[in-house]
């Protein structure tokens, strides 16, 4: 192509580009969007943004956050009075303002975009009921970021107690069933496979124990949470001179989320809790996945009451078992869910950014929701089934499973070395079936010593069939821990008072949160006092 042409060429390249950037009379290029659409023209909120995001969040603001939300209001204004940041007659024209709310009404309403969210509509709420001047002086020292955080942590701390209080309903009905079988044989299992005798009370005191771990770490994500975040406004508090701890009391909480910054930005107190429910729910699912097992025919260990088990629509010798599996898949929600909650915090900056507020937090609840209803129907579950005894102590004498037992006593009562007794008791458990006597046992272990010991066993038929005996095999593990009878019972002391011990914390709890509206109530009644 000849210069010339590419020079005009890129003349007109040029021309073209800087034509539609800015525009050349009538022959600009228009925006394609109608005018409605144009982002200078659009007012605020958006359609879409309306619907999917400012409507959702103001139903769960309504349904999680209403009550907590008026209480900030009530206690913020009781501390600015008292510091004088207010007048005591502005404070009480605020606080009969907030008392005079209809939640019926606020409950009802639908979101319309006249106000972005719920604080906004309730400040509109205050300001038709005492005027802009007065409604406006109770957000001196304070911003949604602090008000939206108390109310998160207000409506998880109470989550918490309630899972709390149902982990430990849960842990007495098994403790009460371990109680009732201190000498129900059963075989314990390893990789599946059967492995030595223990008893049913041995087995369920696992579960009693862990799920004592679970309620300390509830108990360690409650006083994460129930921490005063309140006064650190947008993220670095105030210049006026607000008493923090004065709210923290009429809030009910027991100290301060202390650095303005990390109890805007820092989320631990909801990933503590997610990760405690997570550990809860994959605990009872294991224990829920051994149960569903022992319900199938072929184990028939333990059989639900008729309150809990479904028919077939076609089959009619059916038994399911469908509330035990109705606990393992709400459990794996409730682990899901909390799992999405750390995910969701995952990688996102340290400071005040949505990811971890409105969006977030309902999936908070609905995960609560669901190890609740896990715990209920558990203990439910469990509180009315029944145990086959025999049958597990059938199971519990077959299969070699104390072998162990006789490779022990063959150490203390031969005085060879372990390595060899368990060499003597492996060829002669290879040398017979499975299903014969243990006599049988004891035959082939008596003609097989010479050749892998040396010399014949000393001792009668008598010490090593009594070796191979289940109840036997329990009764000498005596060691903390055992499966013993009087090492059961000691283990089943230490729960019960470990049970006594998170009662009276969980009373402690509640009466904690059930007095802070009366202190509220209380500071009310003294300003008004003080005004007249």
């Amino acid at each position: 192509m000849p210069s010339d042409l590419v020079q005009k060429s890129f003349r007109a390249t040029v021309f073209l580009f800087f034509s539609v950037l800015f525009g050349s009379g009538a022959d600009a290029v228009k925006d394609p969007r109608p005018h409605s659409e144009s982002a200078s023209s659009e007012s605020f909120p958006a359609p879409v943004y309306s619907e999917t995001v400012l409507s959702a969040n103001f139903e769960d603001g309504k349904k999680y956050f209403l009550d907590a939300l008026l209480e900030i209001h009530s206690a913020h204004t009781l501390m600015l009075a008292r510091q004088g940041i207010i007048s005591k007659a502005d404070a009480c024209v605020c606080v009969d303002a907030i008392a005079m709310l209809e939640r019926p009404g606020i409950l009802a309403a639908r979101y319309d975009g006249q106000c972005e969210d719920l604080f906004f509509y309730v400040q509109d709420l205050l300001t038709q009921a005492c005027g802009e001047e007065v409604a406006g002086k109770i957000h001196t020292a304070r911003s949604r970021n602090d008000i939206d955080l108390t109310m998160y942590r207000m409506r998880l701390r109470r989550e918490i107690l309630q899972i709390a209080a149902e982990t430990a309903e849960a842990r007495e009905v098994l403790l009460h069933l371990a109680a009732s079988n201190l000498e129900t044989i059963m075989p314990a299992y390893t990789h599946t496979q059967p492995a030595q005798p223990t008893t049913l009370a041995h087995y369920l005191l696992a579960a009693v124990e862990f799920l004592g771990r679970d309620i300390h770490r509830l108990r360690a994500a409650f006083a994460t949470v129930n921490r005063n975040p309140l006064g650190a406004c947008a993220i670095t508090t105030t210049g006026f001179r607000i008493d923090r701890d004065y709210t923290a009391r009429l809030l009910g909480f027991e100290g301060l989320q202390l650095n303005s910054y990390g109890a805007i930005a820092a989320i631990d107190y909801l990933s503590e809790t997610a990760s405690a429910i997570a550990v809860l729910m994959l605990n009872l699912g294991k224990l829920v996945q051994d149960l569903l097992l022992w319900c199938t025919q072929e184990f028939g260990f333990l059989r639900l009451s008729e309150g809990y088990v479904q028919i077939s629509s076609i089959m009619p010798q059916k038994r399911n078992p469908v509330a035990l599996e109705h606990t393992r898949v709400l459990a794996s929600r409730a682990f899901s869910q909390a799992q999405a909650v750390l995910s969701c915090a995952h990688n996102t900056p340290f400071g005040d950014v949505v990811d971890s507020e409105d969006d977030l937090q309902p999936l908070t609840f609905s995960m609560c929701t669901d190890a609740s209803r896990t715990l209920r129907l558990f203990a439910g579950v469990m509180r009315s089934a029944e145990v086959d005894r025999e049958r597990m102590c059938r199971r519990a004498h077959g299969s070699f499973l104390s072998v162990t037992e006789l490779a022990d006593t063959l150490v203390r009562e031969e005085g060879i070395g372990f390595t060899m007794a368990h060499r003597l008791v492996t060829a002669a458990v290879r040398a017979i079936d499975p299903e014969e006597p243990p006599e049988r046992l004891v035959t082939e272990l008596q003609r097989l010593a010479p050749k892998i010991v040396g010399r014949e066993l000393s001792k009668p038929r008598e010490v090593w069939s009594r070796a191979l005996d289940p109840v036997h095999f329990v009764a000498v593990r005596t060691i903390p821990g055992g499966p013993a009878p009087e090492a059961v019972r000691s283990q089943i002391a230490i729960a019960r008072k470990e049970q006594a011990e998170a009662r009276e914390w969980l009373n402690a709890k509640r009466s904690l949160l059930e007095r802070y509206p009366e202190l509220i109530q209380d500071e009310v009644t003294a300003v008004k006092n003080a005004v007249r």
